[in-house]
């Protein structure tokens, strides 16, 4: 499965990796930028993402949105952008026969987008509304509220797409001072997979981004973590179901226990035959779905078990949850249990790193963050070396009280979160 990509570093600190597959018809050209909210102060919170959004609104060569959007429409490919804490990402995916349609589009938006100020004054409003759409969907907005009672008013804490007040003041001038300050050849990844030749895209990508400016690389705060006791964030809400997310504090990227903690959320909550699915769903019946994930970023890490129930089954789900966590505590798993997790791991990576899209992701953002690309194969063998004295040291280590917390959207008062606090023990 292994690809020879190949990583140059351009003397202005653009670096271009490229990953030929063989066989594949498609390509991916991915830009990273290493910003995103995590690098705002409070006051533009939210305009990374707002940033985002104006690099579809015209160029000189392109003036508008619809001159924008037609070039790949017109090839049958796909394109799209996202921000998020500390990255924000444009891809375009075409046929191979396409690849130079699809560098000059991307490579024009990033490096000529006019951030007009009447396109900015309309983006306003959509980007409003899409918080509104987040804010009206609990399953989506309980991550956010789930990150807050972690991280509180730090930029960690903050929601990528701000606060409407926030929204609603942004400008052309903001956006070009924080492209300005934020979008530097030095923190730029270009990242091309799929039927391609390295040495001809190398020289295409230098060709298509000459024009790339190196500025002052931006920084951020570390965000800081505190925290002696179990935590709770309740948020009323009329819905039909209660939503929640419970989980722990956990490992940064750097942490070489992220490879046991994903194993170990596999086994709580990663498919259909993880202890949470059966428990919850299959032997209690109080869950359509119910997931653990484990997740980390260059500061913070964290496992979180999430699910939607009927109101009155929060403590019991809570409950179940919480003697899962202890299990794994308590007692080492059986090495069967632990060989599937490892086994279901590499297979859906494998599975994934199918498509070029993926091959893009899973090699730029490994250079984008650790600037240390680790091939599948060696990503495989480290997972393969967990045991599970590993997996239980892992768990004797976060799931403790000091590290526990719970998030509800529902119909909950704050006259519940003692109560529910008395349940968080484990």
């Amino acid at each position: 499965m292994a690809n020879l990509y190949k990583k140059t570093t351009l003397g202005n600190g653009l670096r271009i990796l490229s990953v030929p597959m063989e066989n594949a018809n498609s390509v991916t050209v991915l830009i990273l930028v290493g910003t995103g909210s995590k690098y705002e102060t409070k006051d533009i919170n939210g305009i990374s993402h707002f940033l985002e959004h104006m690099f579809f609104k015209g160029t000189e060569k392109r003036p508008n949105t619809l001159q924008i959007s037609e070039v790949l429409d017109s090839v049958g490919g796909q394109y799209n952008a996202f921000t998020s804490k500390e990255v924000t990402g444009f891809w375009a995916k075409v046929d191979k026969l396409h690849v130079d349609v699809a560098l000059d589009w991307i490579s024009d938006i990033f490096l000529n987008s006019k951030f007009d100020e009447k396109e900015a004054e309309r983006e306003r409003t959509v980007i409003v509304e899409e918080a509104n759409m987040y804010l009206d969907t609990p399953m989506s907005y309980i991550g956010d509220l789930w990150e807050k009672l972690l991280y509180g008013d730090q930029p960690a804490g903050w929601m990528v797409i701000g606060e409407k007040e926030n929204i609603l003041s942004f400008n052309r001038k903001k956006a070009v001072d924080y492209y300005k300050t934020h979008y530097s050849a030095s923190n730029t990844i270009v990242c091309v997979a799929g039927g391609i030749d390295s040495a001809e895209m190398e020289n295409k990508v230098k060709n298509y981004f000459k024009g790339i400016e190196k500025t002052v690389e931006p920084q951020k705060l570390k965000a800081t973590e505190s925290q002696k006791e179990p935590g709770i964030l309740l948020h009323h809400k009329k819905t039909d179901q209660t939503h929640f997310c419970l989980g722990v504090r956990a490992y940064d990227m750097f942490d070489e226990r992220k490879y046991a903690l994903a194993l170990l959320s596999i086994i709580l909550g990663g498919n259909m035959s993880s202890r949470l699915f059966i428990k919850v769903r299959e032997r209690n019946g109080l869950a359509y779905s119910i997931h653990t994930s484990a997740d980390e970023t260059s500061d913070t890490g964290y496992l979180v078990t999430q699910a939607g129930i009927d109101h009155k089954n929060l403590e019991r789900a809570v409950e179940l949850i919480l003697q899962e966590y202890k299990d794994l505590k308590d007692n080492k798993i059986t090495e069967k249990e632990l060989q599937k997790a490892k086994d279901y791991l590499k297979g859906i990576t494998s599975l994934s790193l199918d498509s070029s899209d993926s091959q893009a992701s899973f090699y730029g953002i490994q250079e984008l963050f650790e600037k240390n690309i680790l091939t599948p194969e060696e990503k495989f063998k480290i997972i393969d070396a967990v045991t599970a004295g590993d997996i239980k040291k892992v768990a004797e280590d976060i799931f403790v009280p000091e590290k526990l917390n719970l998030a509800v959207i529902g119909p909950v008062e704050e006259k519940d979160s003692g109560k529910l606090k008395q349940l968080l023990k484990i």
